[in-house]
């Protein structure tokens, strides 16, 4: 009998995992019985199923660096897992980076040979490397017509975020990456600052613009020439004048 279940057949077939068991064996005759019980335990090679061990993962940038899979087998198997193309990833650094991220190869084995699973992972990370951009030129003339352009790294993709001199010239674009300003005015210089945001973090950069008024001065110079010339000329003719009266 099997775990002290009904008498089993006589007979031999394919042995099954489902065949492990403890199994006791009864002698009768006569004079009496004995017993004797025995465990019975069925070996088989490893697999790797999606319980154990997920074909897709989401890490996070700076959390600890484990991949993990659990594999079925009797023996029970051993488990190693290595970056394809990277050998020794992701065990050379002890924390996430984005360079763990990639498809993986699980490998179980025992005794009775092996199983494989690819593993992909997702590293996610706050935003970084933010940079502006002036085009054409954080050195504007007045009344030219410029944009500060924003760019940034993180996974989620960031959102964007602005603190600039107010004015009413302004136009943000669509994903709000972008500010572009048109007929630009002293109103419009200043520092730019751009924050871009994720689920893990933000991070800001800023830009200076100036908006350059020296033709104003030249134009005030010139007038005040033109002035100056006039009065000169009014005073020269009215020398002429008298001398001549």
């Amino acid at each position: 009998t099997r775990d002290e279940g009904p008498p089993g057949a006589r007979g031999s077939r394919a042995v099954s995992r489902s065949d492990a068991g403890r199994y006791t064996c009864r002698a009768t005759n006569k004079h009496g019985s004995a017993l004797r019980s025995i465990y019975v335990s069925v070996e088989y090679e490893p697999s790797i199923g999606e319980a154990g061990c997920p074909a897709r993962r989401l890490w996070v940038e700076g959390m600890a660096a484990e991949l993990g899979c659990n594999a079925s087998g009797n023996p029970p198997p051993h488990v190693a897992c290595a970056k394809l193309g990277d050998p020794h990833a992701p065990s050379a650094s002890p924390n996430v980076t984005r360079a763990h991220a990639g498809t993986y190869q699980c490998r179980a084995t025992n005794a009775h040979g092996s199983a494989l699973r690819n593993v992909t992972i997702t590293v996610e990370y706050s935003p970084a490397a933010v940079s502006l951009r002036v085009v054409p030129s954080a050195n504007v003339s007045r009344g030219a017509s410029f944009s500060v352009e924003c760019r940034a790294e993180g996974l989620p993709a960031p959102t964007f975020g602005w603190a600039l001199p107010p004015a009413p010239n302004l136009r943000f674009g669509a994903d709000n990456r972008s500010v572009a300003v048109a007929q630009a005015a002293a109103i419009n210089r200043g520092v730019y600052t751009c924050t871009a945001s994720n689920r893990h973090g933000q991070r800001a950069g800023s830009v200076v613009v100036r908006v350059d008024e020296s033709w104003l001065a030249l134009l005030v110079s010139l007038g005040v020439l033109g002035a100056v010339t006039v009065l000169a000329l009014a005073a020269a003719g009215g020398y002429y004048l008298k001398t001549a009266a």
